[in-house]
């Protein structure tokens, strides 16, 4: 038998949290919570990233998983957003995360297919669209210099 360790309680504990939050609130209510921007910012970490969309304007009408999650189908989108919310969790909760944030490859496609998916028209207007939007759209990489202070 192996050695159940500090990470395997972890992921057991975080599991048994979700399966009761999933009946206790329901599909509906719990997904709706999730998906918006306070209770993204609720873990201390993303309150940078946070306050820099919050403060830029752009995109403020949209949410998080708007950008960060897949939105080109229902259980795409429910998929990722359960596999990276569980990461954020363990991550979070384990305190096994960096002060700095980056994102992954995928959530780097993810977000660039998400831009295109919205600025489609614009888009194909582009001699080169293999680029990430925010190689030239930097106000949208919620990364400020003057909110350091914050």
């Amino acid at each position: 038998m192996k050695k159940i360790t500090k990470n395997h309680i972890i992921i057991l504990t975080v599991v048994i949290l979700f399966i009761f939050f999933f009946l206790f609130y329901g599909p509906p209510d719990l997904i709706s919570r999730t998906s918006t921007p306070a209770f993204c910012n609720s873990c201390h970490v993303m309150e940078y990233q946070h306050e820099a969309w919050f403060l830029s304007g752009l995109h403020r009408s949209i949410k998080c998983v708007d950008c960060h999650l897949p939105n080109n189908n229902h259980f795409n989108h429910l998929l990722w957003k359960g596999l990276d919310g569980m990461k954020d969790v363990i991550f979070f909760y384990g305190r096994i995360y960096s002060d700095s944030i980056t994102i992954t490859d995928h959530g780097q496609n993810t977000i660039r297919e998400n831009c295109i998916r919205c600025h489609n028209e614009m888009v194909s207007r582009l001699l080169d669209s293999t680029r990430n939007c925010w190689e030239c759209h930097r106000r949208v990489m919620h990364n400020y210099p003057h909110l350091s202070s914050l």
